[in-house]
């Protein structure tokens, strides 16, 4: 009986050092066919979660050793998400709010959404999933605060400063057709300076029994929006989008090579109704810094609204 307790410790330990391992390293590990690794790299912070199961384990197994191995990856957890739990900077001033949400378009209260994504009184709004249907509601309730609006496609932007250079961004991967439009780029003229921001959707990835974590598309779109911002010279660019990928998404790296954002707080976006992920973003880059980020209410939508603070 000590000998299989001693020998169901050791395992534990094993199972959490790899926790820790991945935390550490994901970056690095190969891609596989599949991507495993963006879908690790997807639900990342919740590898955490093998610390406390594992202190559970060791105690009942009166076990020192994953005890141990535990508390080093509960360290090793604290050091690569110091950030998020540090002292949040919500206090430092800014000079733009800007709101981020994918409504969707089966969003039944499009005008109840508008008002709730007005709450925090931002300068700019993004949206995407807008439908034909849907515009004229969101229009009734933006327009009169934020009468500043470009629209493409499914994609747009509302704000109180006027727009300039407002263009289509071309980020529809080859095999889709014709008619998708999820990107667009405007010049915000605010009274901090200027500031090109750009509006993208990049599309869904699905788990899928043939081609397990299914991100080509995501992938190829990404790298289509990480081309445009490489090749855009503005002195502020912001990118506000449901990108369809968290920050240690390796899928993502072409857009976050050129824009970063602000982990002070993990502001996990979807799914709404049990948020594990933040895969809707407000990235910055040159003179338009990113600070405190965080959620708003629940609009009807499977991803809520993210809001941050934006110093120009």
């Amino acid at each position: 009986m000590e000998e299989t307790q001693k020998r169901r410790g050791l395992l534990t330990a094993v199972l959490v050092g790899v926790a820790g391992g991945l935390l550490l390293v994901h970056e690095w590990l190969p891609g596989l066919p599949g991507h495993p690794m963006s879908l690790v790299e997807t639900f990342l912070p919740w590898l955490g979660l093998a610390v406390p199961v594992g202190l559970v384990v060791a105690a009942v197994r009166r076990s020192l050793v994953p005890a141990l191995v535990c508390l080093l990856v509960g360290a090793v957890w604290v050091g690569v998400f110091r950030v998020p739990l540090g002292t949040s900077d919500a206090s430092r001033t800014y000079d733009l709010t800007v709101v981020q949400h994918n409504v969707s378009d089966e969003n039944t209260s499009p005008s109840r959404v508008a008002r709730i994504l007005l709450g925090p009184d931002p300068d700019v709004i993004a949206l995407q999933e807008l439908t034909p249907e849907s515009l004229p509601a969101y229009r009734i309730v933006l327009d009169p605060t934020h009468p500043h609006r470009a629209t493409v496609g499914t994609v747009g932007l509302w704000s109180k400063h006027p727009l300039t250079d407002i263009a289509r961004v071309d980020l529809k991967p080859a095999a889709v057709g014709a008619g998708w439009d999820r990107g667009l780029r405007a010049v915000v003229r605010s009274p901090h300076g200027d500031v090109t921001t750009y509006v993208a959707h990049l599309p869904s990835v699905r788990l899928r029994a043939s081609q397990g974590y299914a991100t080509g598309w995501r992938d190829e779109s990404a790298a289509r929006l990480g081309r445009a911002l490489a090749a855009d010279r503005s002195a502020a660019v912001l990118v506000l989008g449901d990108l369809n990928g968290t920050v240690d998404d390796r899928g993502l790296a072409p857009v976050l090579s050129e824009v970063r954002g602000n982990r002070d707080d993990f502001a996990f976006s979807w799914p709404a109704g049990l948020p594990m992920a933040r895969i809707d973003h407000v990235l910055g880059r040159g003179a338009a810094e990113v600070g405190a980020t965080w959620t708003l209410p629940d609009t009807g939508s499977d991803h809520l609204p993210v809001a941050a603070r934006v110093r120009r």
